[in-house]
């Protein structure tokens, strides 16, 4: 069924092809209007502003590429189709490369046209979609740096709303790829430390013989190859804010110093003597469970307590998936410019894939791979083909076991001993060949679970 309020504008200098296209069109349920001329053309386009334009190649005065070209001029998406006798076909196929959606030859074949105009209402659907996409991102597409308006992520801004205008010392905590630097900076940004310096330092980037002098800074000599003072971190954010991504990965005499300048503000380069006063409001980023690392010893409790005024977490992305369509076409015109691209959003069968993909990498992962999508695109949308291989042919999700990174050994284990005897029916002694280990093991493991 054709929508009924889709307007089209057939152009042609023959009145009889208009009216026979006319009483067609019309019959499958479009509005249309007609004209003799690329002028006539030109200002019903104005008045009337058609979603399709069908137009033929050869016409008096103004040819159909002259008019093709001026209408999307005006307004590069715009979607024209030409007719063609088939002795200008070159011509036409000119025209698909300057913009024009297909081309018909003469007499017409009005089963190809029917297609035609259904594929093409189903791109200016598309365009639509993108348009209002890209309208939201404008207007209101989430807050500070953040792109979504799930519930989800609503939770998340009214509780960064809270923190923003105090000064307390707050964990941000999440899966890899979830946006923790995103958070931290969206609170130095719209606090009252924004003028100052934002400063950031991953722990677990850092080879740890060099933590302790990324963070406090050295003096010339402190050690072999320290030939010059150097400022650390802490200095770099003075009257600003500096963000400790992955604390939990730092040694636990770093630590010690770490919870010594937090409680006093005072730091000491590696072989300094004297003492420097810091104005630093400290978060603090994790992608570990702090409780379970605070048990297991990688955290100092008193540490975990003195950081942890407030905590944040940030939902992975598969629990936010109604801000995939947001996010994707944030990406597209991200990297548009990027990569001086012209893709306007992405096919509806791609979206679908994109949103049955369970993103254990997140929204980092998702910006990945629309980079690379819309580097390989070479039309307007991003289609399936242009997805790694693993999303537009997902395993089967029943077999496969998605952990987050930080998961304990443990955990792990469990979840793999659980996952195995699912699939073979409960059937422990199947389950003890399929992981290699004997039945008495499987026993014991679920005994410590207390599940026998």
């Amino acid at each position: 069924m054709a929508n009924k309020r889709m307007k089209i504008l057939v152009v042609d200098d023959d009145a009889a092809i208009r009216e026979v296209l006319r009483i067609r069109l019309e019959s499958w349920g479009y509005r249309v209007k007609q004209a003799k001329d690329a002028g006539q053309a030109r200002e019903l386009v104005r008045s009337y502003n058609p979603k399709l334009v069908i137009s033929d190649v050869v016409m008096p005065e103004t040819s159909g590429l002259e008019l093709l070209r001026s209408l999307i001029a005006d307004e590069p998406g715009r979607t024209i189709v030409l007719m063609t006798a088939h002795g200008t076909v070159d011509i036409a196929v000119e025209a698909i490369k300057q913009g024009a959606h297909d081309f018909l030859t003469k007499p017409l074949d009005y089963s190809k046209l029917k297609a035609i105009l259904k594929a093409a209402e189903s791109e200016i659907q598309l365009q639509q979609k993108s348009t209002r996409l890209t309208s939201r991102l404008e207007k209101d597409s989430g807050f500070g740096l953040f792109v979504g308006k799930s519930e989800a992520m609503k939770k998340v801004y009214r509780l960064i709303e809270s923190v923003i205008p105090t000064d307390v010392s707050v964990l941000i905590t999440g899966e890899s790829g979830t946006g923790k630097e995103l958070a931290a900076r969206t609170i130095h940004e719209k606090g009252p430390r924004c003028d100052g310096p934002f400063v950031a330092i991953n722990a677990s980037a850092i080879p740890s013989e060099l933590v302790e002098s990324e963070v406090f800074g050295h003096e010339k000599g402190a050690f072999t190859g320290a030939t010059h003072l150097r400022q650390g971190r802490f200095e770099l954010a003075h009257q600003g804010t500096l963000l400790l991504d992955e604390i939990g990965e730092m040694a636990e005499a770093l630590q010690v110093k770490l919870l010594r300048v937090l409680e006093d503000g005072r730091i000491r380069r590696l072989g300094g003597k004297e003492e420097l006063t810091v104005d630093v409001r400290v978060l603090a980023a994790t992608n570990r469970d702090p409780d379970r690392a605070v048990q297991e010893g990688r955290m100092r409790e008193d540490l975990y307590y003195r950081i942890n005024v407030f905590t944040l977490h940030l939902p992975p992305l598969r629990e936010r998936k109604t801000d995939i369509p947001l996010l994707v076409q944030h990406f597209v015109s991200r990297f548009n410019s990027k990569h001086d691209a012209e893709v306007q959003g992405v096919r509806e069968e791609t979206l679908e894939k994109l949103t049955a993909y369970p993103w254990p990498g997140n929204v980092r992962e998702l910006s990945n791979v629309l980079e690379r999508a819309v580097v390989l695109a070479r039309s307007r949308w991003v289609e399936t083909s242009h997805l790694p291989a693993y999303i537009q042919k997902p395993e089967d999700a029943s077999k496969k076991i998605v952990l987050p990174v930080g998961t304990s050994a443990r955990d792990a284990e469990k979840e793999l001993i659980l996952k195995t005897l699912q699939e073979t029916g409960n059937n422990k002694a199947e389950t003890s060949r399929r992981l290699g280990v004997d039945v008495k093991t499987i026993r014991n493991k679920l005994k410590s679970y207390g599940l026998m």
